[in-house]
């Protein structure tokens, strides 16, 4: 998000396909409800649990809600894997020595914010230095942690978080390689 005096972040439009059609303002592509790109990162550490994070309150969407350990939009001209590494850089204050693995895509739709998504997978074991501006906090938890609050409470969660989470292959947590990401 754009702070006061800061030129206001600029996307790609795209279709319905995820082709580039134009590029336009953040606030515009949002209140126009465009098509536009951003990246989800799931952080797991050895034990196999998930890192949260807690959206700013100052967040335009879902504020307050619990969502991927790290995501954001594509910026105009970027691409989606370079973004997910910026990301976990600027919200989780990490540098990943190897870059995250893409586990799959989401279709642009109204559960997605109409943000076509790539979902990718880290591993790293923290501590973490979470970007106030972005994560009001966050937390571990494991993944029969994250499917009972989802079943009790959904509004708790971003729609975003919730449609990966139920996309999202949990035997893949197990087979974490060592060598995905991190110390």
């Amino acid at each position: 998000m754009s702070s006061p005096g800061e030129a206001e972040e600029w996307f790609d439009v795209v279709d319905e396909v995820d082709r580039v059609v134009s590029r336009a303002p953040r606030g515009e592509v949002h209140r126009r409800r465009w098509r536009h790109r951003a990246v989800h990162v799931l952080v797991f550490n050895r034990h196999g649990e998930l890192f949260l994070q807690q959206r700013s309150l100052a967040k335009d969407d879902f504020p307050g809600a619990w969502d991927s350990s790290s995501a954001g939009h594509v910026s105009s001209g970027d691409d989606y894997a370079p973004t997910a590494l910026r990301e976990v850089a600027e919200e989780l204050g990490v540098a990943l020595e190897i870059p995250p693995v893409e586990l799959f895509r989401l279709d642009a739709c109204e559960q997605t914010a109409w943000e076509f998504c790539r979902v990718y997978l880290a591993r790293h074991e923290g501590p973490f230095v979470l970007q106030a501006s972005e994560v009001r906090g966050g937390g571990w938890f494991s993944a029969p942690a994250v499917d009972d609050w989802i079943a009790r409470r959904p509004g708790d969660f971003s729609s975003a978080f919730r449609s990966i989470w139920g996309r999202f292959d949990r035997r893949l947590i197990p087979r974490l390689p060592a060598s995905v990401s991190g110390p």
